[in-house]
């Protein structure tokens, strides 16, 4: 492998131009060497923006073409599939973004295939990075909470209010609505504190009437609005992840998140509400009620402190995590987490989930294949 990581990157969307561009730029170890989207003039404008020097209208052409050694794929959910199974058919290092797949056999069969090639994988839960909740795994890990007894996870962006057809809310384009564009991100969290999930009861609803055929006269099948969704723990665990596309948050970005943690021997709670405040509280059994926790040095790192948004811009440009932790990983030919693997197991939650809304029953996750 040369010095520099060859990098192809299939998007051209506004995530890539904030998230992976300005990651994948600021590392000394990675080069953009080609971008792919099926607008020219709009892959042609993005490669002008980021210097890149090559463009592709067509992801089965970058990935023949011998020029990358890693492909992100950054692409609209019913996309990732395909073009992340001919990247690893051909020995690519892939990142790609959640939902992994419009269904768990598919995540299954990328799973499979990632760990079959020996590449390095990653699907980007980004929130798992933000310091906070670094900081949680740490507390639970060290057995702050104890036997772990109840999590409950809020997460309340308002992208869905107006009744505007759009892709979020079509099945054939997004993998499982809410479930797949909100809750998974706490799905994974869910899972990397408190461990494998057994079953799940999912409660989901259309709360705006949208039109019944797309902008081109096509009907489609639109997806749900909110949805909470229960969890059973292997551990004996429970826990309650809310998502909702339609709440109207009283913040600066139109959302919150909320974490309360309880164990038999502490409670953790946590806040980001995305202008300054990210914070961590704690009480142990017998210490009265919850307070501050201050947020070691080491998890912080080089990020600044003074507004959520600075902290989430240095976590993914500046310290070694998601993107940028991906690309050290390949060159130092170790393995990353979350991968594939972890991208797959969230796809299994996720479609119980959708499984249980529709038939109005707990579902195992083994009934998921």
């Amino acid at each position: 492998m040369s010095e520099a990581v060859k990098v192809g990157v299939v998007s051209t969307s506004w995530w890539a131009d904030a998230m992976y561009l300005p990651a994948l730029d600021a590392h000394p170890g990675a080069d953009v060497v080609a971008v792919c989207g099926r607008n020219r003039e709009r892959a042609e404008a993005f490669a002008t923006r980021w210097d890149i020097p090559q463009i592709y209208t067509s992801y089965e052409s970058l990935i023949g073409s011998g020029e990358i050694e890693a492909l992100v794929v950054a692409s609209g959910h019913e996309t990732h599939y395909r073009i992340t199974m001919q990247a690893l058919d051909a020995g690519l290092h892939v990142l790609c973004e959640k939902p992994l797949a419009l269904t768990y056999g598919h995540a299954a069969e990328m799973a499979a295939l990632a760990a079959e090639k020996g590449v390095v994988h990653c699907t980007p839960f980004t929130y798992r990075f933000m310091p906070t909740n670094r900081y949680i795994k740490e507390l639970v890990e060290e057995g702050y909470i104890g036997r772990p007894y109840h999590l409950n996870l809020r997460y309340y962006p308002g992208y869905a209010r107006e009744p505007a057809y759009g892709w979020r809310h079509d099945r054939t384009f997004a993998a499982k609505g809410v479930l797949g564009n909100i809750a998974s991100h706490f799905f994974y969290l869910a899972y990397w504190w408190f461990g494998e999930v057994t079953d799940v009861f999912c409660l989901a609803g259309e709360f705006v009437n949208r039109p019944d055929v797309t902008p081109e006269g096509k009907p489609y099948e639109r997806t749900e609005d909110g949805a909470y969704t229960l969890l059973k723990f292997a551990n004996g665990a429970q826990g309650l992840v809310q998502a909702s596309a339609v709440c109207t948050e009283e913040s600066v970005f139109g959302q919150r998140h909320e974490f309360d943690l309880h164990g038999e021997e502490g409670t953790l709670r946590s806040v980001i509400d995305w202008v300054e405040r990210q914070d961590v509280e704690g009480t142990r059994r017998g210490e009265g009620p919850t307070r501050p926790l201050e947020l070691p040095e080491h998890v912080w790192g080089a990020a600044r402190r003074d507004t959520v948004h600075n902290t989430y811009r240095d976590v993914f440009r500046v310290e070694d995590h998601m993107t940028r932790g991906w690309i050290s990983a390949i060159a130092e030919g170790r393995s990353f987490s979350p991968s594939i693997e972890d991208g797959a197991v969230v796809q299994r939650i996720t479609d119980a989930a959708d499984l249980s809304a529709r038939e109005g029953r707990w579902v195992g996750l083994q009934e998921i294949d």
